[in-house]
């Protein structure tokens, strides 16, 4: 019977003071979506602009800038005059990103694999490795990061990197059902396994069997979205 998954760590702060030699508002942004992702601010956790303000060092609007843009993407709920709280987890906006992702990325990955290219084999295998090592230790938010560039490599090697951009401006909730499905047992194992799959079918050339283990690859998450909702009841919505 597999174990329950790790519950998020209590909401967290959000860093230190910002670098003075960039603007204020994006590296707020930055940091806010990281933590909501990550699920150190998980949903329903409440966003006080005076206290990021002054946690931050900063003044109001840049706080008010990144919310409006963490709004946008559905990751945060503004109740104007009242409250601003981390959204719940939208289950019709993740199936939407994931199939964007897969409709991108089942091209690209053909692409690759009459590309031909060894010095992204070299690559791929490099993020791979890297992946192994932040799943041996636990460390899940490095693991996902090292997932992401696995995938942003292949964007780049298309030439498509404005596409891996929009990609991740729409990932928000399906992220944060990943990273919530993430601690179940085998499950970093299992998104290694699918990357050395797909990196040998681009290696050998067989955009079919890339496509096929893409395919499997990222329905992973929604596939067990039963079992995750089990464990999450009051992080999801529909």
């Amino acid at each position: 019977m597999e174990a329950a998954q790790t519950a998020p760590r209590a909401p967290a702060k959000t860093g230190s003071r910002l670098d003075r030699a960039r603007q204020a508002a994006p590296q707020v942004f930055e940091r806010l979506r990281n933590a909501i992702i990550a699920l150190e601010l998980p949903p329903g956790a409440p966003l006080s602009r005076a206290e990021l303000a002054g946690q931050f060092g900063i003044s109001s609007t840049p706080v008010r800038d990144a919310l409006m843009r963490l709004e946008e993407e559905g990751l945060v709920d503004v109740f104007p005059q009242h409250a601003t709280v981390v959204s719940r987890i939208d289950i019709s906006r993740a199936e939407q990103a994931h199939f964007l992702r897969q409709a991108l990325e089942l091209e690209i990955v053909r692409l690759l694999a009459a590309s031909g290219d060894a010095t992204l084999v070299i690559q791929l295998d490099h993020a791979i490795a890297l992946q192994q090592q932040f799943a041996k230790a636990g460390d899940f938010e490095a693991f996902m990061a090292a997932d992401n560039d696995f995938h942003a490599q292949l964007y780049t090697a298309a030439g498509k990197q404005d596409l891996w951009t929009l990609v991740r401006r729409s990932s928000g909730h399906i992220d944060r059902l990943r990273r919530l499905h993430l601690p179940s047992p085998g499950k970093a194992q299992n998104i290694v396994r699918h990357h050395k799959l797909i990196t040998r079918a681009i290696e050998a050339g067989d955009a079919d069997a890339a496509q096929q283990h893409l395919r499997k690859h990222l329905s992973g998450t929604l596939s067990e979205l039963d079992k995750i909702r089990s464990h999450h009841p009051e992080y999801l919505t529909d």
